[in-house]
Order: structure tokens, then C-alpha cells, then sequence
């Protein structure tokens, strides 16, 4: 039987995009698309917005987020699905004291080295932010590793 942690982190690592959910002042749910990096042990995922973005905003007003990363190539329905869930809290990281994090995120994405350049980020030039989820927990779907139950429920190391 495969080790759900080592699917888990191996599918999180390959994703590109990931599905982000936060909540507006009023509840409601808001769902947006985000670059992102991960980080285990503690379990954690950065991504970069745009600081007026809507769950930009909601984020600094209530941080429990929820989300979803596809490990799959798509093209088209009645695939094997191998993918994971998870829920959290992000807050905006400082946009100083965070160099670590920032180059680890342009050495996954280069091209987000102009907005997240640690001299503009210090001195407010770019609106650009790097934010950060706190993962509560995740939900492994996998349809390959276990066809009778792919849905998993698996705690994140903090």
C-alpha cells in the first residue's frame, strides 16, 4: 500500500495552480486562482497576489481559507482523479524579513522576481504580496493509489 503522506506531498509539489477560497465580509465564498510553492514539516503554502485583490482583502480581514490542488494533467472527464483538498488560515506575510521565503518562491516561479524584488517589497513599490496558509488539514483524492476509498483524510504536520 503507498504512503498517503508521500502521494500527498509528492501531488502538492507537482501542482502549478492552486484553488483558493476565502471568505467576504458578508460569508460568502470567493474562489481565485493562485501560484503557489509548499513547504512541509511545518505544513505550509505561500502564494503571491496582488495586494486589492478581493481575497487579498478577505484574507486580512478573516484568514480561514480552504483550497485545491490538481496533480494531473487534465483532459477530460472519467480520468483517474489525484488531487488534494485542504483548509487553513493565510495571513499577508511582512514585506520585510521574508527574504527566504521570497527567493524560494522565485526560484519556483522566475518571472515573479520584478513584483516580489525584496527592495520594493521593503519600501512599498510593488503591489505585489506574498501571503501564507497555515494548513489545518488535508483531504488526499486519489483514484489510482486506492480505487474503493480515494478520499483520505490526513493531518498536516505542524
Amino acid at each position: 500500500m503507498p504512503n498517503e503522506r508521500v502521494l500527498l506531498e509528492d501531488y502538492v509539489l507537482a501542482g502549478k495552480l492552486m484553488q483558493l477560497a476565502s471568505l467576504n465580509s458578508d460569508g460568502s465564498p470567493v474562489v481565485c486562482n493562485v501560484w503557489y510553492y509548499a513547504h512541509f514539516a511545518p505544513d505550509v503554502l505561500r502564494f503571491i497576489s496582488r495586494y486589492d485583490r478581493q481575497h487579498s482583502r478577505n484574507v486580512r480581514i478573516d484568514g480561514r481559507v480552504a483550497g485545491s490542488i490538481i496533480a494531473i494533467p487534465l483532459e477530460g472527464l472519467g480520468q483517474t482523479v489525484r488531487g488534494v483538498t485542504f483548509t487553513g488560515v493565510a495571513h499577508e506575510l511582512p514585506t520585510r524579513g521574508v527574504d527566504g521565503e521570497v527567493a524560494t518562491f522565485v526560484a519556483r516561479w522566475p518571472r515573479s522576481e520584478a513584483a516580489l524584488h525584496p527592495g520594493k517589497l521593503a519600501h512599498d513599490e510593488t503591489s505585489t504580496r506574498l501571503y501564507e496558509v497555515t494548513v489545518a488539514e488535508w483531504v488526499l483524492f486519489d483514484e489510482a493509489n486506492f480505487p474503493e476509498q480515494p478520499r483520505r483524510v490526513i493531518e498536516a504536520v505542524r
